[in-house]
């Protein structure tokens, strides 16, 4: 492992694309410190200090989670990359009920065009979410803090949305940089780096717990125990695959003939890795933002806000079916067995024992049974959170950090970085991070 990243590190390009990664990251942290103008940084500190004791994973903990804790210092960078997730969802979605929508996707100067309305619609929902955080940011001085240190509530709101609205288009920025120029994709390794950075203040907090005598030991064992069967189980399932064999025949191709040959298509158990519980958390939290922001103003958005309580039953319910339907909703898009079907037959291939007008149906089901247990394992890891807290009294920052999404998040991430960095090395004629790291000889 040592010899294959001191490898990694002599190659200029792989070296190149590192540092760009880590460069932007730490750009993507230095953003998630600097309140927007006219907040109180030492009034809300004090605010979310006795926040952070309480042991329930409220509104505002739940958002602090995806946005790597940026939502508590009202940064640049509160609103996270939710808005293009949540954005990305339904132009996805519009897809498959527009035609022309789903026909320009499909031209490869389309695709731009389908971006640029994701980008438009992400500014929509930026400013949207942006307006929600400003009466939120009023609605604390109720408790005695006042966080706000503009007079005019109107030149707040405006300065605030532009700011929080420009700091997540930076964001989305940055991510893209990271993909284009870096290594891994760059929306889910911000998340990823949110998520590890965290993790000293979370150790603090449950040491502290622990010296208070709030916290078992015992229970903190059990879950440490916990913690580790499931980087386990994630792993295997994120590695796990069934390969379905396709025969191909003798053809010729103008003056060459190919002979025979054999091969496979691996489905995974988890096709969409971690795009699942990324999406429908992306999807829940911009209700639960808005209804929990004005609840205190409109009475059914305060029954919304109590419906959507990320430890109650209809959230738990309604999270788990939208982790399970999205799993089904990405595989299908990502993996059409109409369009897979139609490439081996054109390329002269079978699969053995089905025939070529059952094809389509045969991959079909094939993926529907591997994709439901994946999905079901994928929401009950999801869970966990929820499950720590009601069993071993955990502080919400602390259950979420260590709970299932930020695990299948984590791991995935890793996984997905390490795949890339060792194909990148195997270009190089290196035997990347599963080897010895030596080098073998140009063929």
């Amino acid at each position: 492992m040592s010899n294959s990243l001191t490898d990694m590190m002599r190659m200029k390009d792989i070296r190149t694309k590192v540092l760009i990664t880590i460069g932007l990251l730490v750009v993507s942290r230095i953003g998630t410190v600097i309140p927007i103008p006219g907040i109180d940084p030492n009034v809300l500190e004090n605010y979310f200090m006795l926040q952070s004791n309480s042991s329930t994973i409220g509104f505002a903990e739940y958002l602090n989670f995806f946005s790597g804790g940026a939502f508590s210092n009202f940064s640049l960078f509160m609103l996270g990359v939710m808005p293009y997730i949540s954005t990305q969802i339904i132009v996805q979605l519009l897809m498959l009920v527009v035609p022309s929508l789903k026909k320009l996707a499909q031209d490869p100067h389309g695709s731009k065009k389908i971006q640029q309305y994701t980008r438009y619609g992400t500014i929509l929902v930026c400013m949207i979410q942006a307006l929600v955080v400003t009466v939120y940011a009023k609605s604390i001085e109720s408790y005695g803090f006042n966080i706000v240190t503009i007079d005019s509530t109107v030149l707040f709101t405006i300065v605030a949305m532009i700011s929080t609205t420009a700091g997540s288009m930076l964001l989305i920025w940055l991510g893209d940089k990271i993909t284009q120029h870096g290594i891994g994709n760059g929306i889910s390794l911000l998340i990823f780096a949110g998520i590890v950075a965290r993790m000293p203040s979370a150790f603090g907090t449950l040491i502290s717990s622990i010296s208070a005598g709030t916290l078992n030991p015992v229970a903190l064992i059990l879950v440490i125990i916990m913690f580790v069967l499931v980087v386990i189980m994630v792993v295997f399932e994120e590695q796990g695959q069934r390969k379905i064999p396709v025969n191909y025949a003798k053809r010729v191709v103008g003056r060459k003939m190919y002979g025979a040959g054999s091969s496979y298509i691996p489905f995974k158990i988890n096709p969409s890795g971690v795009i699942p519980v990324i999406f429908a958390s992306a999807l829940l939290t911009f209700p639960l933002q808005i209804a929990s922001s004005l609840g205190n103003n409109v009475r059914w958005l305060q029954s919304v806000a109590n419906f959507l309580d990320p430890q109650g039953a209809p959230y738990l319910i309604i999270y788990t079916l939208l982790i399970i339907g999205f799993a089904f909703f990405y595989t299908q898009i990502s993996l059409n067995p109409i369009e897979m079907a139609k490439n081996i037959r054109d390329n002269g291939g079978s699969i053995p024992g089905v025939k070529n007008e059952n094809m389509e149906k045969y991959l079909t089901k094939v993926l529907n049974r591997i994709v439901l247990p994946g999905a079901i394992f994928l929401a009950f890891i999801a869970l966990i959170p929820t499950l720590i807290q009601k069993f071993f009294n955990f502080p919400a920052a602390v259950a979420m950090l260590f709970g299932g999404t930020s695990l299948i998040i984590m791991v995935g991430v890793c996984l997905d970085t390490v795949r890339q960095l060792d194909g990148l090395m195997k270009m190089h004629h290196h035997d990347g991070f599963v080897g010895s790291g030596r080098k073998t000889k140009k063929i």
